[in-house]
């Protein structure tokens, strides 16, 4: 009598090798994890020199390796990985650190002059930019935004306006925020990393 297998028993077999090999690689994955946090630590605190900011650098870097745990591949040189990956973080917040201390000292030394001064010029460099953002979006959506948002007009009056559903005014004014969003937080951040 001839044994026949099922197409099943093959392709349930790879699997479940698939997953005792992905359980074995996340096992190594958090004892090595654990066997280099002294190290982590160290290197943290000689970067930063400071025991709090050292801390939650390394609490960063363990976040991001945690997150992209499953990529990891058995035999890869995870000291160096992370080390990696705790410069990266480091050399990140020393910028947005100096971002914020260029913004503040641009302020000037008297807390009673920020609020004094004239917001103007504020706002006509923001409304340049949304106008910029509103131009380079699809029409569709630029109208639908420029209706509901600038104009301050209902839903119904700007599908009105626009001949459409009020549904679909909703689903412009939807994408078109969303790729504004898109467009002006892009925009910042190369104003903020020029500066």
């Amino acid at each position: 009598m001839l044994e026949t297998s099922t197409p099943e028993a093959p392709s349930r077999a790879a699997a479940d090798a698939a997953l005792a090999a992905r359980a074995d690689a996340a096992h190594e994955f958090r004892s090595q994890l654990a066997s280099l946090s002294g190290a982590l630590d160290a290197r943290a605190l000689r970067l930063t020199r400071n025991p709090v900011e050292a801390q939650d650098l390394v609490q960063e870097t363990w976040m991001r390796a945690l997150r992209f745990e499953a990529s990891y591949q058995v035999g890869t040189n995870l000291k160096a990985w992370l080390n990696q990956v705790l410069f990266s973080v480091f050399v990140t917040r020393c910028r947005k650190l100096k971002r914020e201390r260029r913004a503040l000292d641009s302020l000037g030394s008297d807390p009673c002059a920020w609020t004094q001064r004239d917001p103007e010029p504020v706002v006509k460099s923001l409304s340049r930019s949304v106008q910029g953002a509103l131009d380079s979006i699809p029409s569709q959506f630029a109208s639908a935004v420029t209706l509901v948002d600038i104009e301050e007009k209902s839903y119904k009056e700007a599908a009105s306006q626009l001949g459409v559903p009020v549904g679909t005014v909703m689903s412009r004014l939807f994408r078109g925020r969303r790729l504004l969003a898109g467009m002006l937080d892009d925009g910042a951040e190369r104003q903020l990393c020029a500066a």
